[in-house]
């Protein structure tokens, strides 16, 4: 597989020899012919056969539209197919409204409306097959695994039961120092201090740096911690990933906590990178089923691609329509709330999002603004709940700011809960299994807000959560809005009565 230079080198000048044919072939009178007659859409658009400095303008042009639109593709970052063939496809369009307004304002270097129709839909199919298609690994490659972790002895007893070749490791500087004064200590050799005072261990004699200056040789065979090269600390993983074209990580952690694990599975996903844990860590995370061993893979992304595009789609059109038809209300709301009591309108709170991340999320204030505990507790059982307070919490009118999140892409319609980042600590204390949460987007609403569960029982909550992620489909969702949209009104009805 290409990486590197060669990649760049190679995305481009594919990019161009597509674009220049995929023109060439849009402007024949042929192709026009065939468009015009199959296509119902071509009868009421222009269509012009260009020729000579036309035909060279629009090429020039072409060109320089569509290859500057893809930049960002043509850096050899790791991504799974979906992510680059809808990215590639949403350049091309960006591309096509650019040539279109070039031609709206400078009318001697417009593309017929037909022909740049054809272009982008051509491109919109090709470009994306030639991404996916210049990324593709050789048949019977075994991919290139990289061991991340603090936990050396664990990282040494797992070695050995990788069956793919590994490129190495990383792990923290100081656990490389500790190392390196045992060593020292019983009188063997070899390894030096680098300047950061880190260890830096002498590479085994397979390990050697290929043409690109970017990739080392992997190691094959029974594997044990010194025949493997540590290629950085953990703030290396994003970098490592990328530069080395890394296929699969195992993870090797002492404990699965939120800034170390779950920011390097959070990495893994974001570069398309599968992820593997040791057998212990099942419950803390979602693992694929029918695995057998000691390594089990991640589920990082549970959703099915397609599910997941009408996901994304459904999100914003719902929080685009609803910030539009609510605006009126909010500002009502607003008023409402600053003259019941004193303080800010909307109230902010860190929440958990995916992997541990943390979001802010937006409420009307509901409760007199003072000092909150992490502890969860029933509305009835709170004396700081203003008298608004109380009819946006019962109507749920509340929560209309985090449209807003929504729409930007940090929460999702349907998901679990997001929780407060404090009280997050008190309820993995009660349900261990909490984090498997972290797998998927935060919703405004679930399956756990729809069958009534509350944070003052986490253990009901986390049980409905992980029904979702395992049913999760884009239908359930439909039916879960139904449903919560019915609750709502109900309460609406209720209050006004």
């Amino acid at each position: 597989m290409l990486t590197g230079w060669r990649y760049r080198v190679v995305a481009l000048l594919g990019v161009i020899g597509i674009t220049v044919a995929t023109v060439v072939a849009a402007n024949h009178p042929i192709s026009q012919s065939i468009f015009t007659t199959y296509v119902p859409l071509f009868n009421r658009l222009e269509v012009t056969v260009l020729t000579n400095g036309s035909l060279l303008w629009a090429l020039t042009l072409s060109v320089l539209a569509v290859g500057v639109a893809l930049w960002p593709l043509y850096k050899p970052r790791p991504r799974r197919i979906l992510d680059t063939v809808v990215m590639a496809q949403k350049r091309v369009f960006v591309a096509g409204l650019g040539l279109a307004a070039l031609g709206y304002f400078k009318w001697s270097h417009r593309l017929p409306r037909a022909t740049l129709a054809m272009i982008v839909g051509l491109l919109a199919v090709v470009i994306p097959a030639w991404f996916v298609w210049i990324r593709r690994r050789p048949a019977g490659s075994d991919g290139r695994t990289l061991i991340v972790g603090d936990d050396l002895a664990q990282i040494e007893r797992i070695a050995p039961e990788i069956d793919a070749p590994v490129l190495g490791y990383l792990c923290p500087s100081t656990l490389s120092q500790f190392m390196f004064d045992e060593t020292a200590v019983d009188g063997s050799e070899t390894d030096s201090i680098r300047a950061d005072g880190g260890l830096e261990m002498t590479p085994p004699a397979s390990s050697t740096e290929n043409g690109n200056g970017a990739d080392n040789d992997v190691a094959h065979g029974p594997l044990d911690l010194e025949s493997l090269s540590r290629l950085g600390g953990l703030s290396r993983l994003e970098d490592t990933l990328v530069e080395h074209d890394i296929d699969t990580v195992v993870l090797a952690f002492q404990r699965a906590d939120r800034a170390e694990f779950f920011g390097a599975l959070d990495a893994c996903h974001e570069h398309g990178v599968d992820a593997k844990v040791h057998r212990e860590y099942a419950d803390s995370v979602l693992v694929s089923k029918g695995d057998v061993g000691d390594l089990v893979a991640v589920d990082l992304e549970p959703w099915d691609p397609l599910d997941h595009l009408f996901k994304r789609v459904f999100d914003v059109a719902f929080a685009a329509i609803g910030l539009v038809v609510f605006a009126p209300l909010m500002l009502v709301l607003a008023a409402a709330v600053k003259l019941d009591s004193p303080g800010p309108v909307l109230y902010s709170q860190d929440r958990t999002a995916g992997f541990g991340e943390t979001f802010p999320v937006y409420k009307f204030r509901s409760m007199v603004p003072e000092g909150e505990s992490a502890t969860p507790s029933d509305d009835d059982e709170n004396d700081r709940i203003t008298r608004v307070g109380s009819i946006l919490r019962t109507t749920h009118l509340d929560e209309l700011p985090q449209l807003w999140s929504i729409f930007v892409g940090d929460m999702s319609v349907v998901g679990p809960r997001a929780a407060w980042t404090e009280e997050e600590v008190l309820l993995e204390e009660d349900a261990p299994a909490w984090r498997k949460r972290w797998f998927v987007k935060p919703g405004l609403t679930g399956l756990a807000q729809i069958h009534d569960a509350k944070s003052t029982d986490p253990n009901t909550k986390l049980r409905y959560d992980l029904e979702y992620i395992r049913r999760q489909s884009f239908w359930l969702d439909v039916k879960i809005v139904v449903r919560q949209v019915w609750n709502v009104l109900a309460d609406v009805l209720a209050t006004v009565r």
